[in-house]
């Protein structure tokens, strides 16, 4: 079987082409470049320790059109975007998943830490966490569909980051400067300094929630839900963006108790574990990477989910992605309105 290995030049895909070589596979490294031209160079001198072919693809252009501009349009919404879910969805899972198979691959493999398998009862391949809690990138996969997980391997999903670590390091390979993969790739520094040219954005006033003027805004795309710091206001007592008004260009600031909520609904949905919901579910969520699963009921509301927590959320957001799980198995997810 012939595996295009996605390589980054990092530790995670390095050691995943190495496992998938120790089982016999025929292994080519494949690199894209999406915006740093170094990272080529990386992985081409990574491949060449490993041993394996190596080959290019430069997908700035759908990157720059995909991702990027999803980012910036998406703060200029007052929303806040998820572009690693875009570019899986769009670029590694997309477009260089058909390239691959373009090639004559039959599989591609990359280092992150999820899992795949494949359920005859249900006729479906289902995602599950990676086995290391803190390195689990399911969330970031959920909207992965049958033929892109039919055709993906995850070769560390069974694996926790110090293993792979100490099999990089006994097998002699040094690695430089690893970037992980939940930071956003080009950025570098703060985010308003990459947007503040590429959106329109207009200055207005900063109100509590009893419409009590404390002051004024930048502009709402420089601004994220749950926010403290850098509101440039003197309020007399913490306080945090609760909310955005865009039809009248308010940011809303309040008490930190009233940055919680107990339900949420997702839109472009993608299910995994069943083609649809056909009755309400309990699952638990996460409403970003970070956060800890919460419990909930789900519900189907004509093209959106809903869910109900059983204990308030903190900071929910907007443009944001909530990711729904049944034990380890990815549910699946959407975007939050």
């Amino acid at each position: 079987m012939k595996i295009a290995v996605l390589l980054s030049g990092g530790v995670d895909s390095a050691v995943a082409a190495m496992l998938l070589q120790e089982q016999g596979y025929d292994i080519t490294g494949l690199t894209m470049i999406n915006y740093h031209e170094e990272i080529a160079e990386e992985a081409k001198e990574l491949a060449a320790v490993l041993g394996i072919s190596h080959r290019v693809v430069d997908l700035r252009e759908a990157f720059a059109e995909k991702v990027i501009d999803y980012f910036c349009q998406v703060y200029e919404k007052g929303c806040t975007p998820n572009p690693c879910v875009m570019c899986n969805r769009y670029l590694k899972f997309g477009l260089l998943l058909d390239i691959a198979m373009d090639m004559g691959f039959d599989m591609v493999a990359t280092g992150h830490y999820a899992r795949i398998e494949y359920n005859s009862l249900r006729n479906r391949y289902l995602l599950k966490k990676g086995i290391d809690s803190q390195k689990d990138q399911s969330y970031f996969l959920y909207v992965l569909q049958q033929e892109q997980l039919a055709r993906t391997m995850f070769p560390l999903g069974n694996m926790s980051k110090d293993k792979v670590r100490k099999i990089a390091r006994d097998s002699g390979i040094h690695m430089g400067k690893e970037r992980d993969s939940q930071e956003i790739c080009f950025i570098e520094g703060d985010y308003r300094d990459f947007i503040k040219g590429r959106i329109n954005f207009q200055p207005g006033k900063v109100v509590d929630l009893e419409n009590n003027e404390l002051g004024t805004h930048r502009g709402l795309p420089f601004y994220t839900i749950g926010q403290r710091r850098g509101l440039g206001i003197s309020a007399g007592r913490p306080v945090y963006v609760v909310d955005m008004d865009l039809v009248r260009n308010l940011l809303i600031v309040d008490d930190e108790e009233k940055l919680y909520r107990d339900s949420l609904s997702s839109m472009d949905n993608n299910m995994i574990y069943v083609n649809e919901l056909d009755s309400s579910l309990r699952v638990e969520a996460k409403i970003r990477y970070k956060a800890n699963p919460a419990a909930g009921i789900l519900f189907q509301e004509e093209d959106r989910l809903r869910i109900e927590f059983e204990q308030a959320q903190r900071a929910i957001t907007p443009g944001q992605s909530v990711v729904y799980y049944i034990d380890d198995y990815v549910l699946g997810g959407g975007v939050i309105e």
